[in-house]
């Protein structure tokens, strides 16, 4: 049963050596060409496809570098690195809550509060003295963003808001104060 794998294919070899006629590639040949031609290719738009296959490359090329570009951070300790900390909001999202809780009930007061001729200066000094809370919100929020976060400036920031707030709270309590003076001088 066990053969020498070599002996077979020596007679196989042997046995194969079959010659084909005189002319028979040739005639092949010939109606292969026939039955499949030869397409002639067209100088004309093989520039325009090597134009447009350089301006896909490159294009994909650019993509992809806009894709997957990092910004390096240097390792030199005297590089600051900046970071993009716009809000108070942009720290962490408990603190963008406490912000925007903040500044939600401070516009909702504000919307509240009724202003008349009678009092106008009254509404005008708070108003005043909110406009200058903001500005020094404003100038926490840059200090924020270059010096980064830290426990001091949180807090300044937090408690900034909460000046605003009772603010406009004690600026309702005078409005209603006022009011109900008003209301008495007429009833008498």
């Amino acid at each position: 049963m066990a053969q020498d794998l070599r002996n077979l294919f020596e007679k196989d070899t042997k046995a194969q050596h079959a010659k084909m006629s005189e002319g028979h590639e040739a005639r092949f040949l010939d109606k292969l060409d026939a039955e499949l031609p030869v397409k002639k290719q067209s100088n004309r738009f093989s520039f325009l496809n090597m134009a447009a296959s350089v301006v896909i490359l490159l294009g994909l090329s650019f993509g992809a570098y806009q894709f997957f570009q990092t910004e390096k951070i240097s390792n030199d300790p005297i590089k600051v690195v900046e970071t993009d900390i716009k809000t108070l909001g942009d720290v962490s999202p408990d603190l963008k809550k406490v912000e925007d809780y903040y500044l939600a009930s401070i516009n909702l007061e504000l919307s509240k509060v009724q202003m008349t001729p009678e009092n106008k200066d009254l509404v005008d000094g708070y108003i005043q003295r909110l406009k200058e809370l903001n500005e020094e919100y404003d100038k926490l929020t840059i200090e924020l963003n270059e010096n980064g976060p830290n426990e001091e400036n949180l807090d300044a920031l937090i408690d900034n808001l909460k000046f605003r707030l009772n603010l406009v709270m004690r600026l309702k309590d005078k409005l209603q104060e006022f009011n109900d003076d008003t209301f008495t001088q007429e009833s008498i």
